[in-house]
């Protein structure tokens, strides 16, 4: 068994996390964390999420960074479902305690230092570590996650994006610059369990928000090998991300064709659904680690739906991924 632990687990994604990891065959949940300043230490999870009564019942402990390397006495596998700047101080003590770390925050996703001054407000101090870390887009980067003992799992919008558009990036499809334009509708638990204004139920609206300054259109920029045009969006409900993405193919292309690249990419993958005769709705993902891909196209124009949970396979789910290829397990362990 492999001895597992949490950072940042009285989270929403921290909570989704638990849950996985008790269920899964192989790991062994070895302790709860939280910053030794949170109200939630010394508190049984279940009590914080009543759906993880009776499976997960660990009281959430205090973590300061002294009490790392005794912390990671016997552990196998650390996630850090924390803050970008806290991943990006707390990465290297567990990296030099001998564990592997998967970061959910995106302390480590893109390797040019300047991004982290310019969309995250933070110098960072480690590049090293970005070279040796691995985006953990799982579909697509399975050989690299095997290698590596730091994986920089994706976030929401861009795993829902990446997935729609790598097969057609990647087969060159795609219009030569003309840019993907994606608009994509996330639920408010994307904005972390914190309370706020901006996330109360009596506040919120349908709305875009971080319009050409949203720090994931870089992100996906950087793995996408062309620049998009994204604009994120504020839904009205709990969980979920749907996007649509404009897409004008290079001269010729068919559906056939594109069809055909989809298959490809994905007949193997079992947490990709390709729709036939339906177009992806949240209902349909929401609590499910998958992601449902559909098109339909009319000559050059092409538009993409991409669904996922934004709290699962744009998190949790992913990062769990991640685990069962690192070490050797089934890609749905726990999952399905």
């Amino acid at each position: 068994m492999l001895k597992t632990i949490i950072v940042g687990a009285s989270g929403y994604t921290g909570a989704e996390l638990a849950l996985y990891i008790a269920k899964h065959p192989g790991l062994e949940l070895a302790g709860l964390y939280v910053s030794e300043n949170s109200q939630d230490q010394g508190k049984p999870i279940s009590a914080l999420y009543g759906k993880l009564l009776g499976v997960v019942d660990q009281i959430i402990q205090p973590l300061a960074t002294a009490d790392i390397p005794a912390a990671c006495e016997g552990i196998d596998i650390v996630v850090l479902a924390t803050a970008h700047e806290v991943s990006h101080d707390l990465a290297p003590h567990f990296l030099a305690a001998n564990t592997t770390v998967f970061d959910l925050s995106g302390a480590f996703r893109v390797k040019d230092s300047a991004f982290y001054e310019k969309f995250y407000g933070f110098t960072h101090q480690y590049p090293d570590l970005l070279e040796k870390a691995v985006y953990g887009l799982a579909e697509w980067n399975a050989e690299a996650v095997k290698g590596t003992d730091l994986i920089a799992v994706p976030g929401c919008y861009t795993t829902t994006a990446l997935l729609a558009l790598k097969p057609l990036q990647q087969a060159g499809l795609i219009k030569t610059g003309v840019k993907p334009t994606i608009n994509a509708t996330s639920g408010v638990s994307g904005a972390g369990r914190k309370a706020s204004t901006t996330s109360s139920f009596c506040e919120v609206s349908l709305q875009p928000y971080g319009v050409f300054t949203h720090r994931h259109k870089p992100e996906i920029d950087a793995h996408l090998g062309t620049p998009v045009v994204f604009t994120p969006h504020l839904g009205s409900y709990k969980r979920g991300i749907l996007a649509s993405i404009n897409v004008v193919l290079k001269e010729g292309v068919t559906p056939e064709q594109v069809q055909e690249v989809y298959e490809q990419a994905y007949q193997h993958e079992p947490i990709v659904r390709l729709l036939k005769g339906s177009y992806p709705a949240i209902k349909n993902v929401e609590g499910t680690p998958f992601c449902d891909i559909a098109w339909a196209q009319d000559g050059e124009d092409l538009v993409i739906f991409s669904a996922t949970d934004n709290l699962l396979k744009g998190a949790s789910s992913q990062a769990m991924q991640c685990i069962n290829i690192k070490f050797g397990f089934p890609m749905t362990t726990s999952l399905i």
